[in-house]
């Protein structure tokens, strides 16, 4: 038990002071900008399914955008069964900025979202200078466009995302929605992602792209087999120029999970995936969970003399690096101390994925198993 739980105190020294500061919440779209008198014209594509709890409010917001430049909105209707489109046609009051698409059927070797995003791709034409891919449950604050853009014009950017506010009111939503963005952190650190190199991610939720930098790098089509579309996207445009994520207030969720076994579908859904399907990587992957975890509190709690003092120092550090995102979601900072217990949750939610997968139902999204695809 020393020896593992040494190893989980180095472990977690590394990760606070040499990780890209992944645990910071600095990285953020707060940074005053000169927005723009006048702006390039953009396209929002929204893909959407089965969306019509949510698409209201999605649609509202980006109409009540205050761009000052071209801005139209395509919602990709991808083949829902409840009134979605209707909905959304609603919500517009005759505002004729927004068109709504008709998906056609899923071709072999594209994901749902994937395909969406495609036809309205191909829909928008070649006159934007930005698509705004956003999805369905997704408000945004009505300075939410001119941010994005103003930001990328300044950097150069080609792709700049936010990472919008997830839903974070019942008991379980606390207990493990902000553990949600401080794990994806520690797989990509934001400071590496928005500085050259390697890593590269995106949040699905609030994208936007330069076009003509999507074209050259091959289109959607070069990664329509992606189960996590977000993270290859920001690979994807990275090869093309410089891209940028943040933590953002502007842009929130409103999609309700239903309690535990909802979140623990929505982590399971591409929790294999992000493994590349390997066992190989899902052993290692729940030794280091266990390792990073698990250890120190049981070596807290159980252990004597110097694992004892090691994995209460673990225990404190994995606590204190918490904080921020727990900060950011207006959470109490006693969340910490449970982190061991919540990351075995999430360690479960992998199995389950991984499982899922086994019995051909993995990346389950209203009724379609992709991950086969993958």
């Amino acid at each position: 038990m020393t020896v593992a739980t040494l190893v989980a105190l180095a472990a977690w020294i590394y990760l606070l002071a040499g990780h890209g500061g992944f645990w910071r919440t600095n990285q953020t779209d707060e940074r005053p900008m000169s927005l723009p008198a006048t702006g390039d014209p953009v396209v929002a594509i929204v893909p959407a399914r089965d969306e019509a709890a949510v698409i209201g409010g999605a649609v509202r917001g980006l109409l009540a955008q205050d761009y000052p430049g071209p801005f139209r909105i395509l919602l990709v209707d991808d083949g829902s069964t409840d009134d979605t489109a209707g909905i959304a046609r609603m919500a517009t009051a005759g505002d004729q900025r927004l068109s709504v698409i008709g998906g056609a059927a899923l071709p072999a070797g594209w994901t749902g979202k994937l395909w969406a995003l495609e036809q309205g791709r191909l829909h928008a034409g070649d006159a934007p200078e930005w698509l705004w891919l956003t999805d369905a449950d997704i408000v945004h604050a009505p300075d939410t466009l001119r941010t994005l853009v103003a930001r990328a014009q300044a950097d150069g950017l080609v792709l700049n995302s936010s990472m919008a506010r997830l839903e974070c009111e019942a008991f379980a939503e606390r207990a493990l929605i902000p553990a949600f963005i401080f794990f994806f952190a520690m797989l990509y650190p934001f400071s590496r992602v928005n500085r050259p190199g390697p890593t590269a991610a995106a949040a699905g939720g609030c994208v936007l792209v330069r076009r003509t930098a999507l074209v050259r790098a091959g289109g959607l089509a070069r990664i329509a087999r992606a189960l996590i579309d977000d993270c290859a996207m920001g690979r994807l445009l990275k090869a093309e120029g410089p891209i940028r994520l943040s933590l953002t207030h502007r842009s929130r969720s409103t999609r309700p999970y239903a309690g535990w076994q909802g979140i623990g579908a929505m982590i399971a859904r591409s929790a294999y995936a992000q493994l590349r399907y390997s066992p190989v990587l899902l052993a290692g992957t729940l030794a280091g969970m266990a390792l990073l975890y698990l250890a120190p509190p049981l070596a807290a709690l159980a252990g004597h003399g110097l694992a004892r003092g090691a994995g209460l120092l673990a225990w404190g550090m994995m606590a204190l690096a918490f904080q921020p995102i727990l900060r950011f979601y207006r959470r109490s900072p006693l969340w910490g101390v449970a982190l061991p217990l919540i990351a075995l949750f999430y360690t479960g939610c992998t199995v389950w994925s991984a499982w899922a997968h086994a019995r051909g139902r993995g990346g389950l999204w209203k009724g379609r198993a992709q991950a086969a695809l993958s």
